[in-house]
């Protein structure tokens, strides 16, 4: 994206940015929203009638009415009374009313800085508004995949919905990045190592999507054995390689834990590697991810020994934000110059 008008530049970047917050935030609605349950509540797709909540206690009825439907009152909420339903109501609400402001959001803006420039110089953008569509039909199948025959949305669709949703953060804050002057540095580690640490992230992140959808947070409450062994007591080791291997709670607990030694240790040789060859300029980069790194690790563990609660857990998805984004600012800054 190259755009010679500086006064358009900044406006284009000052959107971007808070682009990239709002998502942030409709992200950690969104993390909210699966950890109370909420996500069910709302049976029906509604793209334009739900835009606003109900206005009177007919409307509150009609929701709840469609709500008592579906397997998750049937079988685990059948006591749930107005006041409670409203509590979850107003969760997946919140996340879908966040998922219409970001499409406004993003596509007015886009229209107007279109004229002011051309499509060719925003096509990048075009494709992020491709994106933030697909999301809201990802969101609906998740959605859906709960209202038949299930208590809680599946785990695969979950994780699709939340990488998507960091694909897209990615993409606007790198975008975001080329419209900033910033300083290279003349020499680089290879880009394929920053790329790789960036990719095992978002794999890291799409186990925790299926961690928290199977609730597999609140089994082996304990760290760094699981229960009084390394490997899951529950499973057989052979079980790792079987193809169910993602729809156990135990494993993929297991997973998730290994995961994160391995993002470890492969951070700690990108560390020593950049300081190895004293690549001053990518101290303060390969650091910040350090930092976000560690707060990862120890709000995980913190989330795990104390059986997922709620709000260790979104505290644990925030750093995610932060660990994804510092990954990114790391990989632009060696997008030139690697060797």
């Amino acid at each position: 994206m190259y755009i010679d008008n500086i006064s358009l530049k900044k406006s284009i970047s000052s959107w971007l940015f808070f682009m990239f917050w709002i998502i942030s935030v409709m992200i950690i609605v969104g993390g909210l929203t699966r950890l109370t349950d909420s996500g069910l509540s709302i049976t029906e797709w509604e793209l334009f009638a739900g835009f606003l909540p109900p206005m009177n206690e007919t409307s509150w009825n009609i929701y709840f009415d469609l709500y008592k439907e579906i397997p998750e009152f049937k079988l685990q909420n059948y006591d749930m009374t107005m006041s409670e339903f409203k509590v979850i109501f107003w969760w997946e609400w919140a996340h879908r009313f966040l998922g219409r402001l970001i499409g406004i959001s993003f596509l007015i803006p886009l229209l107007y800085f279109t004229y002011r420039t051309s499509f060719k110089s925003m096509i990048n953008l075009y494709m992020i508004f491709f994106l933030i569509c697909f999301q809201g039909f990802i969101g609906w199948y998740m959605v859906s995949s709960g209202l038949v025959n299930r208590i809680d949305v599946s785990h695969y669709r979950l994780a699709v919905h939340l990488m998507v949703a960091f694909i897209i953060l990615s993409f606007i804050l790198w975008n975001y990045l080329n419209l900033k002057v910033l300083e290279f540095p003349k020499k680089n580690i290879n880009f394929f190592l920053s790329l790789v640490l960036l990719l095992i992230v978002y794999l890291q992140i799409t186990i925790g999507a299926f961690v928290s959808g199977m609730d597999a947070g609140t089994i082996y409450n304990t760290w760094p054995m699981m229960g009084l062994n390394y490997f899951p007591n529950d499973n057989d080791l052979s079980n790792l390689f079987s193809i169910s291997v993602f729809n156990d709670p135990s494993l993929v607990q297991f997973l998730h834990r290994n995961l994160a030694y391995l993002i470890i240790i492969f951070y700690i040789y990108i560390f020593f590697k950049i300081y190895t060859n004293k690549l001053t300029r990518l101290y303060g980069p390969i650091n910040l991810v350090g930092l976000f790194l560690i707060v990862q690790v120890i709000l995980g563990v913190l989330t795990l020994l104390n059986g997922a609660q709620i709000y260790l857990a979104s505290m644990h998805q925030i750093s995610s934000i932060f660990l994804v984004s510092s990954c990114v600012y790391f990989l632009y800054l060696n997008k030139r110059f690697s060797n």
